[in-house]
């Protein structure tokens, strides 16, 4: 019997590559000012992060729904139920939601929100941002917490106890699933109350909660804590999913437990938390647990070799000594708050503890069947398709802005990374007002795991590559096209759009100014090269940058335009240029002007100091292509006159206006860490 309580040697070896870095480069470029902005921010975030009686600084991240009606409730009862654990507790909440800024306020220092992480179009996080968010805070532990479980008791000396382990770890603890949570805090948000307004002990509600057990065996809800080091929690990289879309939590222990990285244990019975089931998703949202089951298959290891989730070893509580059991090797480790505890040494049990473990274990058997049990290969959809359950007339009304306006973009799978960069630079900028066209299968489902508002042209042709449909290619002649038609068939709708190109940077907002040209004008960048002169002429009108407003006049003309290009062999620009300046340009007026004859619509050509093309003025070619195109008070710089895409997004990377790192699969940020 004494052999059983033996501690075993227990070797964790480190293996595997290091998650994918950040663009290094890319990143050392971001101008100077959000760098020192970043510094200011995360000053100001830490300095609130707090330390628990012992020393340690412990920060819960959640990522909450809108703070309304049943599910504002249940969750502001959820913060309230960390902040009453320790005076020392701090949270951060991920969210974009007014409603989240108003509710945090009322906590002063000890709740943060945090919008600087990525979300889908909808406001929904992701996962694999805010973790790597969480490690920009200073913190000895980070937790991430379902934004409706209640913690009661237990989860400060738990990760003191955790603390003490002198190797890197991940905790993770079930929460019970409670249908009804008669309790509340009273105003000083540490004492609990009846509904009635009695006062009511925690292990009271302990025992009446537990009486109507209803289990969360599969991890839907739960805490995942792990301490402050170097170890990555898991080998490779953690993909896109969508935070409480289902999963992910499965899917991070299975690779934390397969990488073994960290010492991976539960600690569901030593902390007391209850997960307040929330109302049905009454959104159709389907699709995003698809997503994430379709990560999930495709990332990692997962999908062909699910753990083995009740050998994770358990930590309990015996007669107030805190012992990890390991039920696959059937022996136990004590964790002794008074020195560290070396996983790797040997050690027996004195014969009176050997006893109660073994009385304690007894008790703890059903409990410990029950917690773990579970698998989630029938429950992956990864047989669904992957689809958003949006039309373009939906699309348009989700994200429009108020002035009706819609930033239209389209893409094929190979210019995906920069299609990516151009939508991190647009939520940047905090333009939110944008569509994606996909021009093929591939790219519909990518930008739907990136939280994109996309949409399918059925017209677009499907026997052409995208490998090398650059300018001048027959595949760019045809694709070209889908542009100025999917931007007539928006324009009919009663949007106003502007047209960009994927390769086109943003320094700022242009939505303003080319508003303010007024209906019947259509303002265009110009494709003319030469410093001096009019740029206005033969076939400069570059048909990768312009804004259209939605009236008659403007219609009309788009139709000649979207006619003429059907029946040319050529791409949709020089279509642009012969149907509204006419052939040669007999329809120019002064040096950056047409005027379209039969609709009487204007062509205004935006001006190249505001709006420069590749080749002008050889802004590309400068050592600092950011600071030279802000001097002049550049709104965009179009990344064309280049031949070939990895020229192209060489040049734009090797420049510093590069937003996204396609290893993480997230946009790069200011508080990323860069590790060379």
């Amino acid at each position: 019997m004494k052999e059983s309580f033996k501690v075993e040697l227990w070797s964790i070896w480190l293996s595997g590559l290091v998650l994918i870095g950040l663009s290094l480069y890319a990143t050392q470029r971001l101008p100077l000012h959000n760098k020192d902005q970043s510094r200011i921010t995360i000053s100001k975030l830490n300095n609130n992060v707090a330390s628990d009686s012992t020393g340690l600084r412990i920060t819960i991240f959640t990522a909450p729904k809108p703070f309304k009606g049943s599910t504002g409730t249940k969750q502001s009862l959820a913060v309230q139920s960390w902040l009453a654990l320790s005076p020392n507790v701090a949270v951060v909440l991920f969210s974009k939601d007014p409603s989240v800024a108003s509710f945090s306020g009322d906590f002063g220092s000890r709740v943060l929100v945090d919008t600087n992480i990525d979300f889908t179009f909808l406001g929904t996080p992701f996962l694999h941002s805010m973790i790597a968010r969480s490690h920009s805070f200073t913190s000895d532990i980070y937790v991430i917490v379902d934004p409706e479980t209640v913690i009661l008791s237990g989860f400060i000396s738990t990760l003191n106890h955790a603390y003490e382990l002198d190797h890197d770890w991940l905790l993770v603890a079930s929460s019970q699933n409670v249908s009804h949570f008669p309790f509340h805090l009273d105003n000083s948000g540490k004492h609990w109350l009846l509904d009635n307004g009695e006062h009511v002990k925690i292990h009271e509600i302990q025992k009446m909660l537990q009486q109507n057990w209803q289990g969360n065996q599969c991890y839907t809800s739960m805490i995942i804590a792990w301490n402050n080091n170097d170890a990555p929690l898991h080998n490779g990289v953690l993909p896109p999913f969508l935070y409480n879309k289902g999963i992910h939590n499965n899917w991070l222990i299975h690779e934390a437990m397969s990488s073994e990285f960290r010492f991976v244990f539960d600690a569901t019975l030593t902390i007391t938390s209850f997960h307040l089931n929330g109302d049905q998703d009454i959104e159709n949202r389907e699709w995003e647990y698809i997503g994430n089951s379709h990560l999930g298959a495709h990332y990692g290891s997962f999908f062909f070799s699910e753990a083995n989730y009740s050998s994770i070893p358990k930590l309990f509580k015996c007669y107030k000594q805190y012992i990890i059991l390991d039920t696959d090797k059937n022996i136990v480790y004590p964790i002794r708050h008074s020195r560290k505890m070396n996983l790797w040494k040997e050690n027996i049990f004195s014969s009176w503890l050997e006893k109660n473990t073994m009385h304690c274990i007894a008790c703890l058997k059903s409990q410990i069947i029950r917690i773990l049990d579970c698998s989630l290969k029938g429950q992956m959809k990864t047989s669904e398709p992957l689809e958003i359950p949006f039309s373009l007339e939906s699309l348009l009304s989700i994200s429009a802005d108020e002035t009706k306006t819609i930033v239209l973009t389209t893409a094929g799978f190979s210019y995906k990374d920069m299609l990516m960069s151009w939508v991190c630079r647009l939520r940047k900028l905090s333009i939110e007002n944008f569509i994606v066209c996909a021009l093929d299968q591939e790219t519909y489902q990518f930008s739907i795991l990136q939280g994109i508002p996309v949409f399918k042209d059925p017209l677009v042709p499907s026997n052409i590559s995208f490998d090398d449909c650059h300018f001048g290619t027959k595949c760019f002649q045809r694709v070209t096209k889908v542009k100025s038609r999917m931007v007539l068939k928006i324009l009919k709708l009663g949007y106003n759009v502007l047209l960009s190109d994927v390769d086109t940077y943003w320094f700022k907002n242009p939505i303003p100014l080319l508003q303010s040209f007024g209906p019947a004008v259509l303002a265009a960048q110009s494709d003319e090269f030469n410093k001096k002169g009019p740029i206005n002429l033969p076939r400069r009108l570059n048909s990768g940058f312009y804004y259209a407003h939605s009236d008659g006049q403007t219609i009309a003309a788009m139709e000649k335009v979207v006619r003429h290009a059907q029946t040319s062999s050529l791409s949709e620009q020089p279509s642009f240029y012969d149907m509204l300046c006419g052939t040669g340009g007999s329809n120019r007026v002064d040096d950056n002007r047409c005027v379209e004859s039969e609709t009487n619509m204007t062509v205004y050509f935006l001006d190249r100091d505001l709006f420069p093309n590749g080749a002008y003025q050889d802004l590309w070619q400068k050592k600092n292509v950011s600071a030279a195109c802000l001097k002049k008070g550049c709104f965009i710089i179009h990344n064309n006159w280049i031949s070939g895409r990895l020229k192209k997004l060489e040049r734009q990377v090797m420049s510093g206006l590069w937003e996204y790192d396609s290893g993480t699969r997230m946009c790069l940020q200011s508080w990323h860490t860069i590790k060379p």
